[in-house]
């Protein structure tokens, strides 16, 4: 059994998704998703970035076409789930279409890890992919001047912060994230990547559901609209279990 699995969407996303993607294997898996996530599929037998394979073509242009789909006895998508046109230019192909949204039900995502040991830091990683979604820096700072245990930054490569550290390769960030007391951010998909590797975490949420896009783990504290005395006392309460 030749199996595709095709996820796109942002870095939380596809983490949500692992599990799901992972009872998916076949005999031979194949991943398609955004580059960036890549490096965080360690099960399956090959990835490709979904931007190199042309799929977003099929369903726009009349004579566009995929071989490779067609050398699949099994296509399972969360892409072109909410695309009529794309659907019916694949509806030869075997293809089951899964909803973008995860679900509970999913599991919880885990990212395997070279043995290491925990560090005496705490990672505070301050941004998010919107706006109204970052709690204000002045406050990240409070709590890293008031926690009593070293703290480490850490930014996206355009991310303006400094002294962060940074890392192009997100399985070399998972791996460093792993070696932290904890980590502390907003709603963003390093929270994801964290909870993933089994470092404690303090998700901060303003604007979106943590119903549905909370990170998941048995070491994760969610937090809505947050003071920073509340954000110092789930740091600390998380880092003592």
């Amino acid at each position: 059994m030749r199996r595709l699995l095709i996820r796109p969407g942002a870095i939380g996303d596809v983490i949500l998704s692992l599990p799901a993607l992972e009872a998916a294997r076949a005999d031979y898996t194949e991943v398609w998703a955004p580059r960036p996530v890549l490096p965080l599929i360690r099960f399956a037998d090959r990835t490709r970035a979904i931007i190199d394979t042309g799929i977003e073509l099929i369903g726009v242009r009349e004579s566009a076409r995929v071989r490779e789909l067609e050398m699949f006895d099994s296509i399972y998508s969360w892409y072109g789930t909410n695309r009529p046109e794309f659907r019916q230019a694949v509806a030869h192909l075997p293809f089951t279409f899964f909803p973008a949204l995860p679900s509970p039900a999913e599991g919880i995502p885990i990212i395997p890890t070279p043995p290491h040991a925990t560090e005496d830091f705490v990672v505070i990683h301050p941004f998010a992919s919107a706006s109204h979604k970052r709690w204000p820096m002045e406050n990240f700072r409070a709590v890293a001047d008031q926690l009593g245990v070293p703290v480490k930054w850490t930014a996206g490569p355009e991310e303006q912060l400094e002294d962060a550290i940074r890392f192009d390769d997100l399985y070399e960030l998972a791996c460093w994230l792993a070696t932290a007391r904890a980590y502390i951010g907003n709603d963003s998909g390093i929270a994801h990547l964290a909870a993933a590797v089994g470092t404690p975490v303090v998700a901060i949420f303003l604007a979106t559901d943590p119903r549905i896009w909370a990170p998941r783990g048995p070491h994760v504290a969610v937090l809505e609209q947050p003071s920073v005395a509340e954000v110092l006392a789930a740091t600390r309460q998380i880092i003592r279990r």
